[in-house]
């Protein structure tokens, strides 16, 4: 059985290019950076959790929620394969719950803020904003994109921040998590304009401060689907499972 299952819904996705020695400090053991023609990317992610299921269950006032989050790109090469994966610097959700789970079970880097977000659609545009208040201070991802999806094309910049389907983290001891995320391939909309009022400093910290005085190299929005997350496995330095 799945640990989790859901919907991923209207992926707001920001994209930095950004120096690699930036993430050496994050880069779980196992894996190396995956970059986008020779780019390497940290991307900001807005979306909605819709029927969120832990292990086959509805847990109430759990189901629907936001999550933001600033990721990067890795891979791992594995039984002669490369497996492509994101690690997250930094997940927001709303529930205290999902925070301590996630954070004990997955040994991800969640935070619980207060968050709230819009989704409206017109006759020729739609609308998908997520916020989150950290300190007081409301932070806002906007993106105005057209009403409805295409393809997502292979061998696309899309497709390389969409086609990740591996979850990494580093664990104290040195190790690393692994878990597998299924969904099929996505649908976008086109972004027509967006507002990204962000204190990164604030938000993510220090070492993402000088994302403050960058724009985006590209804006996304993806529809999303259904999706699982698997059970996890432990990376241990000699490369073997625990």
């Amino acid at each position: 059985m799945s640990f989790l299952k859901a919907e991923w819904r209207k992926l707001a996705i920001a994209n930095f290019e950004v120096e690699k020695n930036v993430l050496d400090n994050y880069i779980p053991y196992g894996t190396e950076l995956d970059l986008w023609q020779g780019k390497c990317y940290v991307s900001v992610v807005g979306f909605l959790f819709v029927n969120t299921k832990v292990l086959g269950i509805k847990i109430p006032y759990h189901t629907n929620f936001e999550e933001v989050n600033l990721r990067f790109y890795v891979k791992r090469y594995e039984n002669g394969s490369w497996k492509r994966g994101v690690v997250f610097i930094k997940e927001i959700v709303p529930r205290r719950a999902i925070t301590c789970v996630a954070n004990f079970v997955y040994n991800e880097n969640y935070q619980t803020l207060k968050m709230k977000h819009r989704w409206e659609e017109y006759e020729t545009n739609r609308l998908t904003e997520y916020q989150w208040n950290k300190k007081g201070k409301w932070q806002t991802f906007k993106v105005i994109s057209s009403v409805n999806t295409s393809e997502i094309k292979p061998e696309t910049e899309a497709e390389f921040i969409t086609e990740h389907y591996w979850g990494y983290s580093k664990r104290k001891d040195g190790s690393s998590s692994e878990y597998e995320v299924t969904h099929p391939r996505w649908e976008q909309y086109e972004v027509l304009d967006y507002e990204l009022d962000v204190d990164f400093e604030l938000t993510y910290g220090s070492d993402f401060e000088f994302l403050n005085s960058k724009n985006p190299c590209s804006v996304m929005l993806a529809e999303g689907s259904e999706i699982t997350v698997e059970s996890k496995n432990i990376i241990v330095h000699n490369d073997k499972k625990a």
